[in-house]
């Protein structure tokens, strides 16, 4: 024997149930921090001291700062891809593609405003944005849609049009640097869709 020790079933289920638990003390730390003093307010060190751990564990858990943030937005992703997956009409398979297309880009629009403090600061690099696997579901999604109602139309390209006219970056730009009201920009994605639908 070499002296390693290798984990018995019940450890190994111990430490995965402890992994479990830490995930979830640290992301109510930082939701705490969020909900007590914003988005700002979350790094990996604040998020380690509010959960009593060092820098190290929460690295371990998340990658990066950016990796935090997305966990924490995962609940309630979780909520807005079930409603256009599997949810009731407008938004879920039971409607025509027409009109789920249609209440899509409204949906998404409070959905990110919701949470928007988080959307903002969660907000992945250049190089990284289409990358993030709730950007890459709501991009099939859309796309999928316009295939089912334009079949000859580019809709990798035209899914990506619709869904940059109601970005969390451009649409808080708007709404608070040009004092938009949100119904115009929803206005807007009725306005585009339709006009793609003829």
């Amino acid at each position: 024997m070499d002296g390693t020790h290798l984990p018995l079933i019940g450890e190994e289920t111990h430490l995965r149930a402890d992994a479990v638990r830490n995930r979830a003390r640290l992301l109510e730390a930082a939701a705490r921090l969020a909900a007590e003093r914003g988005a700002a307010a979350i790094t990996m060190e604040t998020v380690a001291a509010e959960a009593g751990v060092g820098k190290g564990t929460v690295s371990r858990r998340f990658g990066d700062r950016n990796g935090l943030l997305q966990a924490l937005l995962d609940h309630s992703e979780q909520r807005f891809q079930e409603a256009f997956l599997s949810g009731p009409p407008p938004l879920g398979p039971e409607a025509d593609p027409a009109t789920r297309l249609r209440a899509f880009g409204p949906a998404l629009l409070h959905h990110e405003r919701a949470n928007l403090d988080l959307y903002l600061a969660a907000e992945p690099a250049a190089e990284r944005r289409f990358a993030v696997p709730p950007r890459r579901l709501r991009h099939t999604h859309v796309a999928m849609l316009v295939r089912a109602l334009l079949p000859d139309a580019d809709a990798e390209l035209l899914a990506h049009a619709l869904l940059s006219s109601v970005e969390v970056v451009l649409v808080d730009h708007l709404v608070r640097d040009h004092g938009m009201p949100l119904a115009r920009v929803e206005a807007g994605w009725h306005d585009l869709v339709d006009r793609l639908l003829g």
